[in-house]
C-alpha cells in the first residue's frame, strides 16, 4: 500500500510504518499519542489546533496543565495524561546521557558478558555478540539451544540477526555442560564456516568462545579463527 492512497490528515500511524518516524509532522506524532480525535475534526486536525495554541513549541506545551488540556474538545483525562507522560519522557531523554556502549578489547571480556548465560546450563546454548568498527558492543541474543553435547546454529540466521545489528564483527560463543573445553571437530567446521560466511558480507568473526562454569577457551587467543 502506497503513501499516497494515505489521506492527509489520516493514519498516521500507517505513515510511520510506511515512510518512517521522520516523515511525521508535529501534529501528525501528537495524533498518534491521543489515538483519535473528536466529532469535527481528525486526530491530526486536533494535534494542529493544540500546537498553534502553543506556538507550535513542545516546551510550551509541556507547560499546560492536565485542566489546560481538557479545555480542548475531545481531550479527555486520559489523552491529557497522554500527552504530558509523552512530554515527560522526552524531557528526561533530554536530560540523561547517552550511554557508552561496552568496548571488548579481549577474550576475558567477551566471557565476563557471557557467563551469566551460558555458565551453569544443563544443554548447549549457542549465543552473539555483535559489534560496530570500534568493538563496542551492538547487541548480545541466543540463537539457538540443543541437547546435553551440542547446539547447532544455522548460519543464515546468526549473519541476518548481525546485519539488523548493522554489525562488521561478532563474537560467537557456546557452553560445554560437561566443562570440557576442548575444541570438537564440530567446533571447529562451524567456526570456520562463519569466518567464511562473513569474509563476503564484510563481518569479521573476531572470536568464537567456549564456555564452561569456571573457564572458557578462545579461538582467538589458540589462532584457530
Amino acid at each position: 500500500m502506497s503513501i499516497k492512497f494515505l489521506a492527509e490528515d489520516d493514519r498516521p500511524r500507517e505513515k510511520f510504518l510506511l515512510k518512517g518516524k521522520n516523515s511525521l509532522s508535529d501534529a501528525e506524532l501528537l495524533a498518534i499519542i491521543m489515538g483519535s480525535g473528536n466529532r469535527e475534526d481528525s486526530a491530526v486536525e486536533l494535534g494542529r489546533k493544540i500546537l498553534n495554541s502553543v506556538g507550535n513549541n513542545w516546551h510550551n506545551l509541556s507547560l499546560l496543565q492536565i485542566s489546560d488540556l481538557m479545555k480542548f474538545k475531545g481531550i479527555g483525562e486520559a489523552k491529557a495524561i497522554s500527552i504530558a507522560v509523552a512530554l515527560e519522557i522526552g524531557r528526561r531523554r533530554a536530560a540523561q546521557e547517552v550511554p557508552e556502549k561496552l568496548q571488548i578489547t579481549n577474550s576475558q571480556e567477551s566471557y565476563k558478558i557471557l557467563l551469566p548465560y551460558l555458565s551453569d546450563l544443563q544443554t548447549e546454548e549457542f549465543w552473539a555478540i555483535y559489534l560496530n568498527q570500534n568493538n563496542r558492543v551492538l547487541g548480545k541474543n541466543k540463537l539457538s539451544s540443543g541437547g546435553i553435547n551440542q547446539s547447532v546454529v544455522d548460519v543464515r540466521i546468526l549473519f541476518k540477526s548481525a546485519l539488523e545489528h548493522l554489525a562488521t564483527g561478532i563474537i560467537i560463543a557456546h557452553n560445554h555442560p560437561s566443562g570440557n573445553l576442548k575444541a570438537s571437530p564440530e567446533d571447529l567446521k562451524i567456526t570456520k564456516q562463519i569466518s567464511e560466511g562473513g569474509k563476503i558480507l564484510n563481518i569479521q568473526l573476531l572470536d568464537h568462545l567456549i564456555i564452561a562454569q569456571n573457564a572458557y577457551f578462545s579461538f582467538a587467543d589458540e589462532n584457530l579463527l
